[in-house]
């Protein structure tokens, strides 16, 4: 038998994914064991300059026990929660600071294509299932559970993305830091036997899409599902377009119809659509996988919609918080709470139409705990939103409003959506890069205000979360001058 290196073998297929899940088994042994090190640890932010001096390292490192554990957490129909953050939530595993884990995401959208992001693969069935009888997960969005706002659905699909978690931090309280390394990031295989060795996803041109009301061909208005194909094996850095179709009026298992893409999972009866191939011919996406959503728990509300960002997290929606990279999050609720969702294999900077290429992923991470305590005269002191740092740059988010639970009040959940501007998310982003310079490089505000203009990159993030997104991207090569 070949070891899944000979093309000629008749079984190359069979013998290359078994090869990969070999890989795939070394790779998991290799975290529970040399990762486990601090050695390791340390490793991982070697080569840049980081917000996490050696100093607050250490400072960290005395809340860890002295061996770190790995955890794997799966996505199915018992460990995810649906189109919601809720500090009410079970934690469905406790961690230690420094631990690593590995966290299972699926996508919202696998039932636009069923047979290829659904079938044979037993967490994922668990998720999806929905007979007239039963639904394998009921509660979909934070709306009420007897559909009595719109009649769609339990949750009414205020709220969408499928959210593996919540993890608990020991030790971790309000006023806190989660500083979380991205450490290996992987598209989750087809389990259908006809599509061995490939991965799919799904762009929805949606309702909510900013382009929706700018269409310049009939028919207007229209929601375009495209599937994509990514190489799973790793093989092949790009997704290709398989088909695409045109959203017709769907008859979910319980007997709603859904004339528009209005509550996450309905299965797709592909007997009503047409599919259209060999669309896109010699287009290849360069996948960036990343997660859309990873976040903690905030503290204003039992129950928060998934869809808007806010301070903790949540659905930011940028491609760059993928391998490599390292989130810090602002804790509000005992043990963090920290879920992942809404996994994605590339999206550009806007998310212009309402999705990304919705994929499943899964996602290994290490989790550091900063104890408030510890983090004065710190960068990481007061930090009130969610940051991302890569090995080149540090990236500020900034939201229409930083904090919309708290700041428009008690409807904040709807208001968000009709109160959003780019120009508030730019403004936002402004400030907290203004501030980032002040406090962590000691800038007076003239230096950063220059410093912002001519070496500064804004960005939208995103204008399709309800809560709009602005980033800041700052290389950390500006400051290789020297020592101030």
């Amino acid at each position: 038998m070949c070891a899944g290196d000979d093309r000629n073998c008749p079984d190359f297929e069979l013998h290359h994914r078994q090869f990969k899940e070999t890989l795939d088994r070394e790779r998991r042994s290799f975290l529970r064991s040399s990762f486990a090190a601090a050695g390791g640890a340390a490793a991982m932010t070697a080569g840049g300059i980081s917000l996490v001096t050696p100093k607050m390292a250490a400072a960290a490192e005395k809340h860890q026990p002295a061996t770190r554990a790995y955890h794997h957490l799966p996505a199915n129909a018992d460990t995810v929660h649906w189109g919601y953050f809720s500090k009410k939530l079970k934690p469905q595993v406790e961690i230690d600071s420094g631990d690593f884990i590995t966290i299972e995401a699926l996508t919202h959208h696998a039932n636009d294509d069923a047979e290829r992001m659904v079938k044979g693969d037993p967490g994922v069935e668990s998720v999806f299932l929905w007979t007239k009888e039963k639904k394998g997960v009921n509660r979909r969005g934070a709306g009420p559970m007897d559909a009595s706002l719109f009649g769609r659905g339990a949750g009414e699909g205020l709220g969408v993305h499928i959210c593996t978690g919540p993890v608990y931090v020991r030790g971790a309280e309000e006023g806190d830091v989660i500083e979380l390394r991205i450490i290996d990031v992987m598209p989750r295989p087809s389990a259908n036997p006809q599509h061995q060795g490939k991965a799919f996803g799904s762009n929805a041109a949606a309702w909510w899409g900013f382009h929706y009301k700018d269409l310049l061909t009939e028919p207007k208005p229209r929601e375009v599902v495209t599937i994509y194909e990514v190489d799973a094996t790793g093989e092949r850095n790009w997704a290709k377009a398989v088909y695409n179709f045109t959203w017709t009026p769907q008859t979910d298992p319980s007997g709603v119809v859904h004339k528009t893409i209005d509550y996450p999972g309905v299965p797709v009866d592909h007997s009503t659509v047409k599919e259209n191939h060999g669309i896109l011919k010699n287009v290849r996406i360069p996948i960036r996988p990343h997660f859309g959503v990873i976040g903690l728990a905030p503290k204003e509300a039992d129950i928060v919609d998934s869809i808007p960002p806010s301070y903790t997290g949540g659905n930011i929606d940028n491609w760059r918080i993928g391998k490599g990279a390292t989130m810090y999050y602002p804790v509000a609720v005992e043990g963090g709470l920290l879920s992942v969702g809404d996994s994605h294999a590339s999206q550009g900077d806007s998310e212009l139409c309402g999705t990304a290429i919705e994929c499943s992923l899964n996602g290994t991470f290490q989790v550091i705990l900063h104890k408030k305590a510890d983090l004065a005269g710190t960068a990481l002191e007061a930090l009130d939103y969610p940051m991302l740092e890569t090995r080149d740059e540090w990236v500020v988010h900034g939201f229409s409003f930083a904090n919309y639970l708290s700041e428009l009040g008690p409807k904040a959940q709807s208001d968000i959506y009709n109160k959003s501007s780019v120009d508030l998310a730019l403004r936002d982003a402004f400030r907290k890069m203004r501030r980032f310079l002040m406090t962590t490089k000691k800038l007076t505000e003239d230096e950063a205000i220059s410093l912002i203009t001519v070496g500064v990159d804004f960005g939208i993030t995103q204008v399709v979360d309800g809560n709009w997104g602005v980033h800041a991207v700052i290389r950390k090569d500006l400051f290789a001058g020297g020592v101030s």
